[in-house]
This record gives structure tokens, sequence and C-alpha cells, in this order.
């Protein structure tokens, strides 16, 4: 879930030049005050210690009196080089063009993307390609490719881990007679299913809805409908007061994750046990040897320009670099702390349906980088040693996933 206002923006202010801070201000149509920010991690490379200022065109006034005036929290994905279409006709005129089946002109133009993660609203996104934007020209510091590349990384890892965490808030299915039992695999794949339908579900209506959505509503609503679609009865007064209680916990997930995910970030950043600045928390083995090829693969394909500016998702270098990503960031999730491996006996099916969604993702690499051999897009060399080390990770995987499933048996027998 997002709150998305930037048509509300009059205008505003981005600095970064303080490495690992992002600070500003943002002025908003009808609102006397503006809105501050404070915030751990960097801007893209574009901004990393810069000033950036944007001006909005064409505000509007309905900003919602929720948004907190201090946002302070951790940043996303900030640039203002991100590539978009642009209409070059009015933006009510598109409809006609898609009735009468033909496309409308339209441009590449650099859109300002900025987004956060705040301890009042949790995950906030400005984006538009119409804004009037300065950068100071004069940076205080320079990031690397390789800083770049973990600084987005991280991003991901907190996005993936702000939504997981929405959906392991979701209530467990009440008719289970045996409590405090381990749940199984299929009983986990079940409850993970159903909570991943339950959270895309919310997230499209607070999206269609924007500002105007009232979250709680939408969460008891979605609660209720989910129940008439499992052919549940009515709740009992207890399972009534379980669902406000979870209602409270989405509401509350943001917040408790934000600082778990700046400690992850930086683990992600920095993932190196010999490193003397590395955190206390130490990241599982085969999560720190997921990073690393993310980190390299994401820098190779970038350095070399191996995926074009206009490309889709589909594309297989840019989809070999994603499904990497988010297989990573599966495997982060699934395996927290090296000192916590095994996990208790009741998280290990959980545990193994987040790592069969990961082993799904170097799956999809694997078929991705099949494609980059066949239509010749990389070095052959190079593309040899990533599907080893695909496939190694993948491998090692499948073997974290036959030990929880051992380990689960004996706890079930």
């Amino acid at each position: 879930m997002a709150w998305r206002i930037d048509e509300h923006l009059l205008r505003g202010e981005i600095d970064n030049r303080t490495r690992g801070r992002v600070t500003g201000r943002l002025w908003f149509a009808g609102r006397a005050e503006p809105v501050s920010l404070d915030l751990t991690g960097n801007a893209w490379r574009d901004l990393a210690g810069r000033r950036l200022e944007f001006v909005n065109p064409d505000p509007r006034p309905g900003l919602a009196a929720s948004l907190a005036p201090h946002q302070t929290g951790a940043t996303g994905d900030i640039t203002a080089s991100r590539k978009v279409k642009v209409p070059d006709i009015p933006l009510d005129q598109i409809g006609e063009y898609a009735a009468a089946g033909r496309p409308f002109p339209w441009h590449w133009g650099n859109s300002l993307y900025l987004e956060w993660f705040s301890a009042a609203n949790g995950r906030v996104v400005i984006e538009s390609a119409a804004y009037q934007l300065t950068v100071s020209p004069e940076a205080t510091w320079d990031m690397t490719p390789a800083e770049e590349t973990a600084q987005r990384a991280a991003n991901a890892a907190t996005l993936a881990s702000f939504t997981q965490r929405l959906a392991a808030a979701a209530p467990a299915d009440p008719a289970d007679d045996e409590p405090g039992r381990p749940l199984t695999e299929a009983e986990a794949e079940k409850l993970y299913a159903q909570s991943e339908k339950l959270t895309d579900r919310i997230m499209a209506r607070i999206e269609r809805d924007g500002l105007n959505a009232d979250i709680e509503q939408i969460l008891s609503e979605e609660l209720e409908r989910a129940r008439l679609e499992r052919g549940e009865p009515e709740p009992t007064p207890e399972q009534a007061a379980a669902r406000d209680r979870w209602i409270e916990e989405v509401n509350a997930a943001a917040q408790e994750a934000l600082q778990e995910d700046e400690d992850d970030a930086e683990a992600w950043k920095r993932c190196d046990d010999d490193n003397p600045a590395a955190p206390a928390r130490r990241s599982h083995p085969l999560a720190t040897q997921a990073f690393a090829l993310v980190l390299r693969v994401r820098q190779e394909t970038e350095s070399r320009d191996w995926i074009p500016d206009d490309a889709q998702q589909e594309h297989p270098v840019a989809e070999l670099t994603f499904s990497l990503a988010k297989a990573g960031a599966k495997l982060a999730g699934a395996l927290g702390d090296a000192d916590d491996w095994p996990p208790p006996l009741e998280q290990c099916a959980s545990t193994i349906v987040r790592l069969k969604r990961a082993a799904g993702y170097f799956e999809d690499a694997t078929l991705a980088a099949e494609s980059c051999q066949e239509e010749a897009l990389v070095d052959p060399e190079w593309l040899t040693e990533v599907r080893r080390e695909t496939e190694t990770l993948a491998a090692e995987t499948e073997t974290l996933i036959a030990e929880l499933r051992a380990l689960l048996q004996l706890g079930l027998e």
C-alpha cells in the first residue's frame, strides 16, 4: 500500500548532501506549513550528494490531513532520471486514442520518483514527469556504481519486507482443532496464499481510492469477504476481537518494520563479515552469497548497457536481474540472522514456504539466463559464471528446505 501525493504538491526540496541521510521539505496546496523529511539512506547516483528543488505546475488541493507533518524513516528509490513515456497530447484525449485502437503520440522523458517508508504513514510515493526540476550542479560526495547497486538492493529488500509483514500479520485459520501444533507445509502454503491474496486486494483498493481510502474500513471489508469465500460461519466474539487486533497490527506493521528494515538495509549494503563496520547482526551465509551475486549482476548489466533504456521487465537481462533480486530478498527474509538457524519448530513450515518462493525466483533467473544466451545479449563467459552461481544457490536453497522438512516431520510425529 502506498500514499501517492504528487498531484497535491506545490513545490519541494530534497537534500542528500550528507551521506546516509536525506532531508527535505514539501509544500502542498491548501496546507500552510511544509511537511519535513528526515530519512536514513541515500538517493540514486543522479541525486546522491546533491540538493534537488522541484515545482508542480498544476497542483490540486485535497491532501489528506492524516499525512504526518514530520516524516521520519527510511529511503526507498529516490531519483530524477527514471525513464517514462510522456504523452504528447492532453491526458483526457488518451482514452479517445485507445477507443479508436490507435497508439497515442509520446516521447521518452525523465520522471522524478521519490519513495520513502515513514513511521507515521508507511510507504509514500511522489512520481511525476511534469515537475520543473533544479539540481545543484556540484556534489558534496560521489556515489560509486557499486554503492548505487547496493542502495537499490536495500530499497528492494525494504519494500519486499514491508509487504511481507503486512501479509504475515493476517489472521490464521481459526479452524485448527489442535492449538499449539506446528503447521504442516501444506497448511503454511494455504495460509501464505490466503495472506498474499488478501494483501493484494487491500493494496489494490488503497491504490484505487488514493487519499480518500479508509484503511480500517477496507481491512474490515476484505477480511469479511475472505471469510465468506471460505464459507466460514459468523465470527464468535473472540474471533471478532482477534480480527480487530489484527487490524491494529497491520496499522502498526509499517512502524515495526522500519527499524528492522533499516538494520536489514545496512546488512544488505555491508554484507561482509570481515568488514569492521558491519552490523552486529550477521546474515545467513546463503543470503550473503545471494546478495553478492545480485550486486555484481546489477553492476555489470548497468555498466555494460546490456539493458536498453526502453526495455520492459520481460527483457531477458532485466528479468535475470529482477529474479535474482527477488530471490535474494526472499532468502534474506526467510533466513534471518545466521545465529537463528534453524528456526523454531513452529516457524519451520512458514520458512519452507518462503524458501520455496526464493527457489522459484532462482528458476526464473535460470530461464532468463537461457534466453540471454539464445539471443546473445551478454558476454557468454560472464553468463556461464552467473548461471553456475545461480544453480548453486538454488541447490543450496533446496538443501535447506529438505533440512527443515526433516525437522518438521520429527516435530509432527
